[in-house]
């Protein structure tokens, strides 16, 4: 009867351990800057397949929210720029929130508004100016809607915000900043948001590639760094710039801030002096990151922090001006098919697929709302015929899946050792 009870409290065990290794959580990016992306609804399977369960708009698209209803996923949606100064006056505050936010509740899972997106780092007094008065307003909006506890108001961040990030318990926000970010920061503490950073340690290889070591930045095996003042290690870049901002917003007086990766990410493809933008490189950057967060470890600084972070992004978007990486920085081409190999359930890389019927830009937002999409033959494309929702579930690269599958089996050997 014993050892009955100890086979099934195995059993338990390795049910829990993997679930625990297929279900961990990532956020992904949903940009529209582009003209031939497949309509929402296709898109739903496609960010299920990954296991997705968060997703960061640029704006408050109304076919997405609709597609993804009753799906569970997680949404941030976002107010623009552009309508910061609308958001001082309270009634449009109010009308943006009942519109946008409330209209889609509780079918779309909103959770989260951001206000802005790296608002502080544009250098523009006035813009600065209008963004903690909009938190406020919209803030105030759920508030009177009783949406308050569920729903939060942040804003996102360049990491240019810091003045200084080397070693990171030197990390301190641009002097001409600091009063704005406090005064954000202190809205974060009233309301308990996150304070959420966009992190991108390519522009750090491609500003300086002789200096910055490429396998400390891709996750990949190098001795790294040890911060003199609190002797920790740090094994790669991304973690040694979160903790540059929570050591900076430590200096101001906050330690216990949350703070979360709204965007990071790797392109794929880049213009002839966009020194290390390659498939290969995009593949280790992402899959190294996925496995990081699926290991539920936080950074040195915060080993007992949850790891939230936004990979950006879904799609290359082909309408994105600048250089060529700008273009390239997503997981999958419009087609439904991966950038490179990304090792995700229910996906067939080798597929490809019809061109789209044509697509119109819309206005606003900054970016473009699919009014069909269909190949040629009017079935759907292959590219998402190999994507089903029941797919469910991320396999991570399979370097990270070995390495979560030889923690189970130690696992098990260890208990069945204890028989």
């Amino acid at each position: 009867m014993d050892s009955i009870i100890h086979i099934n409290y195995v059993s338990l065990i390795l049910v829990f351990l993997i679930s625990t290794v297929m279900a961990t959580s990532i956020g992904i990016n949903y940009g529209q800057i582009a003209n031939n992306l497949p309509p929402p609804e296709k898109v739903v399977p496609l960010v299920k397949s990954m296991g997705a369960t968060r997703v960061k708009l640029y704006d408050a698209d109304p076919h997405v929210l609709k597609a993804f209803a009753n799906s569970g996923v997680e949404f941030i949606v976002s107010l623009g720029n552009e309508y910061l100064s609308d958001m001082k006056d309270p009634a449009k505050a109010q009308a943006w929130v009942k519109t946008n936010v409330q209209a889609y509740l509780p079918a779309t899972k909103i959770t989260c508004i951001a206000v802005g997106n790296e608002v502080l780092t544009f250098n523009d007094t006035a813009l600065s100016d209008n963004l903690l008065p909009a938190m406020e307003n919209v803030y105030a909006a759920l508030v009177s809607m009783n949406l308050d506890k569920q729903v939060s108001v942040t804003t996102a961040h360049s990491v240019a915000i810091l003045e200084t990030s080397y070693p990171p318990s030197s990390g301190a926000f641009r002097r001409d900043l600091v009063s704005c970010v406090t005064q954000v920061v202190d809205f974060h503490c009233k309301t308990g948001s996150p304070f959420l950073i966009n992190a991108y340690p390519y522009f750090a290889y491609k500003a300086d590639p002789k200096q910055v070591q490429l396998d400390f930045v891709l996750f990949q095996p190098n001795q790294g760094i040890v911060d003199p003042v609190t002797n920790l290690h740090y094994d790669n870049m991304l973690f040694a710039q979160i903790d540059a901002v929570h050591s900076a917003l430590a200096s101001i007086g906050y330690k216990n801030v949350c703070v979360q990766i709204s965007e990071t990410g790797w392109p794929s493809k880049g213009d002839a002096d966009e020194l290390g933008a390659t498939p290969d490189n995009a593949r280790k950057y992402n899959c190294n990151l996925i496995k990081l967060v699926s290991q539920k470890k936080g950074t040195p600084l915060k080993p007992n922090s949850n790891l939230n972070i936004y990979v950006f992004a879904l799609f290359n978007e082909n309408l994105k001006p600048g250089p060529m990486s700008e273009r390239n920085y997503g997981l999958f081409k419009p087609d439904g098919t991966p950038s490179y190999p990304l090792g995700f359930a229910g996906i067939n890389a080798g597929v490809s697929t019809n061109s789209s019927s044509g697509r119109s830009p819309a206005t606003g937002s900054g970016s473009t709302t699919p009014t069909s999409w269909s190949p040629q033959d009017g079935s759907s494309s292959p590219g998402y015929m190999s994507i089903t929702s029941n797919s469910g579930v991320v396999l991570f690269c399979w370097k990270s899946w070995i390495l979560q599958l030889h923690i189970i089996v130690g696992s098990i050997l260890l208990l069945f050792s204890q028989l």
